[in-house]
């Protein structure tokens, strides 16, 4: 991870602008707006502090919310993600294990939209939900008030029947917060098998549960992002789409080390 935000290489912006509407003459170039989105995610800075060098935070802000309406970063986000794996780790383009957990994080004050307290972890605020495969990399978001509990949160990942965004998948693995509605969804799924981590109770401690940690581990990268170190949107939509772009921040920067 680099420690100062660079701007997108003609490498990364080759990988995005396809999804993009560049057909057409513009005031503001896209390719400055998405790479404002980028920094925002990067540095953490208010819209209306946007530095100078990009487009108007009006207008960034604009085009971030209708990309996340119209599901547009998430589209990118699956292709980049199919491509990473393909060029970078000369595997499948979708994976076959997949791993669900979530992360409560607290709500910038004054937003009440989708807020509730983690009993659990003593947060108020919202609740992340994420489906990633063994590489660490986020291929579904969902974003709900922190006092969800994770297996119900978790459901909106799974429903409808993921397996056509990924047709590889054979096993999904969770922790024991999944045992309950969101094992009862997960054995409708017969091609899917579902596994609960469990944690030896002799052992105490920090203890790193197989395959898990590495869930773990996309969260610890988040901390390299500062607009996902609090919850500042009013919008669940948005607050996913954020989590999106620090994953897709992190896919361009390994495709461009190969291009390089």
């Amino acid at each position: 991870m680099t420690q100062q935000y660079a701007r997108l290489t003609d490498s990364q912006w080759d990988e995005v602008k396809s999804f993009l509407p560049i057909g057409r003459k513009r005031k503001h170039d896209l390719r400055d707006v998405f790479d404002a989105i980028l920094w925002v995610t990067r540095t953490g800075c208010q819209w209306r502090n946007l530095d100078r060098q990009f487009p108007p935070w009006q207008v960034v802000h604009y085009y971030f919310s209708k990309w996340s309406r119209d599901h547009t970063l998430e589209t990118m986000n699956d292709a980049l993600n199919r491509r990473e794996r393909e060029l970078v780790f000369a595997r499948p383009s979708t994976p076959s294990l997949l791993l669900v957990d979530a992360q409560s994080v607290r709500l910038l004050p004054r937003i009440g939209h989708q807020q509730g307290i983690d009993g659990g972890k003593w947060v108020n605020g919202r609740k992340r939900s994420i489906l990633s495969d063994t590489l660490g990399r986020v291929w579904r978001v969902e974003v709900h008030a922190a006092n969800v509990h994770d297996g119900v949160a978790g459901l909106d990942l799974i429903y409808p029947d993921f397996t056509g965004q990924l047709p590889r998948a054979e096993k999904l693995v969770a922790d024991t917060a999944y045992t309950g509605q969101f094992a009862a969804m997960m054995q409708r799924l017969d091609r899917v098998g579902f596994e609960c981590s469990l944690r030896n109770p002799a052992r105490r401690g920090f203890v790193v549960e197989p395959r898990r940690w590495v869930v773990e581990r996309t969260f610890a990268w988040w901390n390299w992002y500062r607009r996902l170190i609090k919850d500042y949107e009013r919008t669940v939509e948005n607050s996913a789409s954020f989590v999106l772009m620090a994953n897709m921040q992190m896919v361009l920067s390994s495709l461009d080390r190969l291009v390089t």
